[in-house]
């Protein structure tokens, strides 16, 4: 053990966090967490009746550098061991996702004993621990066997299939289950499942692909994913409201993926680019939700690709949510590409007539030329924030991911996910006391997972799980000593000494601090 390390005083105790706070600070009924989805941490692919995802398919079809989730964390197994981890660290609440492919493996009809077991007892052992589950439907991995019969999420037959799969769900787990996503930030989804190919099922068509690919369609795909996705997220949200909200009393909602947005320069071009950008990443799915239709800058630029709502559907989507989860992790710049409206064949990407000019990253390159950190801003969270408050009527918001990459097995002292964590805690706390009606915050990731866009070449975690131990073992980070004592009420900038094991396979962190 290292002892007596001041690292945690040191590094908040130098202009980083201005602000201190605590747990009190936070409403009583604010919840903290951490999460993890299950492709990424379960592992057990064929283990127990269990049938291959879209993920499967993908990380299996070798665009994930051979790697793939295969044994990931093993949290099919050692889901016990995480939990007493959850009740050391101190979390309230857990987010993770079920494996619609492990609970029924044909995409619909009978469940599987063996999966059902599996998500009854974690959510068991939450629960008898005090920790609050809250649980996605869909995060990438829609049962392969759907994506061959029919093509998954471009045809409606998904609506049908996916309101079944939500019942199996809320019949199975919804006397101990409250908070529910139905689908995972769609937006992003479908502009890499549906536009460019680089994510799961990986439909595109050129000259838009970032792949070869030979089927899909990037020109109107992404739109009808995201049409079936909404349709799909209010009938299940109905069938919630209809048949459990009386017994069960929990909420259905939908997480977006939310960029922070900022105009390149301050002419009236950038400033329009940037507001059709928030339209199409995120207007596209909240307006319908809130509103009942897509926003118009989408209608007038897609025309005809894009699909149109009857009557009946648009009135079934108006206020079809109980909350929204924002995933936010940084900003890009936005300037305007208004030219590219004279294309005659144009994808969704194209349709913005805008692009992104520059990604808000810290290049580190002691790690990986090709490994990136996230800037510190948390004021643009809250600027995004705020445009919920403003434009959606204050939805409550549980932020369902916000954290800080770096490179595998950099280091357990990870110091720039904890000052990346003060600040953006802090500027959660920050939009409470504007008015923003936010309900939660969910640091990702609990553990190092399986990342889609890196395999394991980058993490996230709390928790650094060893690869080269038979094992798997955890080991808590400094961010997760650091979260523990937020969480236990110890003033998050003065916090005293962290004992941390040491690690002699772990690079040291001396040039970060210098």
């Amino acid at each position: 053990m290292v002892k007596d390390v001041n690292i945690l005083s040191n590094i908040l105790n130098r202009g980083i966090g201005a602000d201190t706070y605590n747990r009190d600070d936070f409403p009583a009924d604010f919840v903290f967490g951490s999460g993890t989805s299950a492709y990424q941490v379960e592992g057990a692919p064929n283990e127990d009746g269990r049938s291959d995802s879209i993920w499967d398919t993908f990380a299996h079809a070798g665009y994930m550098r051979g790697e793939n989730g295969d044994v990931a964390c093993d949290g099919y197994h050692k889901y016990k061991e995480d939990v007493r981890l959850m009740v050391e660290t101190g979390l309230e609440a857990y987010r993770f996702s079920i494996s619609w492919s492990r609970l029924l493996p044909n995409g619909r009809g009978a469940v599987n004993p063996k999966g059902l077991q599996y998500y009854n007892n974690l959510i068991n052992q939450l629960i008898s621990n005090g920790i609050q589950p809250h649980v996605t439907l869909h995060n990438y991995d829609l049962p392969q066997v759907l994506e061959d019969e029919y093509g998954g999420w471009v045809s409606r037959d998904i609506i049908r299939d996916f309101t079944y799969y939500a019942d199996v769900c809320f019949r199975e787990f919804g006397d101990r289950v409250l908070y529910w996503t139905t689908v995972n930030e769609p937006n992003i989804f479908a502009l890499g499942g549906y536009d460019q190919g680089t994510c799961p099922p990986q439909r595109c068509s050129p000259p838009f692909c970032a792949i070869k690919s030979n089927r899909g369609n990037s020109t109107y795909e992404p739109y009808l994913a995201v049409h079936h996705i909404l349709l799909a997220h209010s009938s299940a949200a109905r069938l919630y409201r209809r048949k459990y909200l009386n017994k069960q009393h929990g909420f259905v909602g939908i997480s977006i993926f939310v960029f922070g947005l900022l105009p390149q320069t301050n002419t009236e071009k950038d400033r329009a680019a940037t507001q059709r950008a928030r339209d199409f990443l995120v207007g596209w799915v909240m307006e319908p939700l809130q509103y009942g239709d897509y926003p118009i800058s989408m209608k007038k630029n897609a025309g005809v690709r894009i699909p149109a709502f009857t009557t009946r559907e648009s009135e079934q989507l108006k206020g079809s949510f109980d909350f929204i989860g924002v995933i936010h992790y940084t900003s890009v710049n936005i300037t305007d590409n208004s030219d590219v409206l004279k294309n005659q064949l144009r994808d969704y990407a194209a349709d913005w007539a805008a692009m992104i000019c520059k990604l808000s990253v810290v290049q580190i390159t002691d790690f990986s030329p090709y490994m990136i950190q996230y800037p510190i801003t948390p004021w643009i969270m809250l600027e995004e924030l705020n445009k919920f408050k403003l434009l959606y009527g204050n939805p409550p918001i549980f932020i369902h991911e916000n954290g800080q990459r770096t490179a595998s097995n950099s280091s357990l002292q990870d110091v720039s996910r904890v000052k990346y964590l003060h600040e953006y805690i802090g500027g959660v706390l920050d939009g409470l006391r504007d008015g923003v009606n936010i309900k939660g915050y969910f640091v990702w990731s609990f553990l190092d997972l399986f990342e889609l866009l890196d395999g394991y070449k980058a993490s996230f975690g709390l928790y650094y799980v060893d690869r080269d131990d038979p094992e798997l073992k955890r080991h808590p980070k400094l961010s997760a000593k650091w979260y523990s004592r937020f969480l236990k009420n110890i003033n998050s900038s003065i916090v005293g000494s962290v004992e941390l094991e040491k690690d002699p396979s772990l690079v040291s962190i001396g040039h970060l601090l210098e």
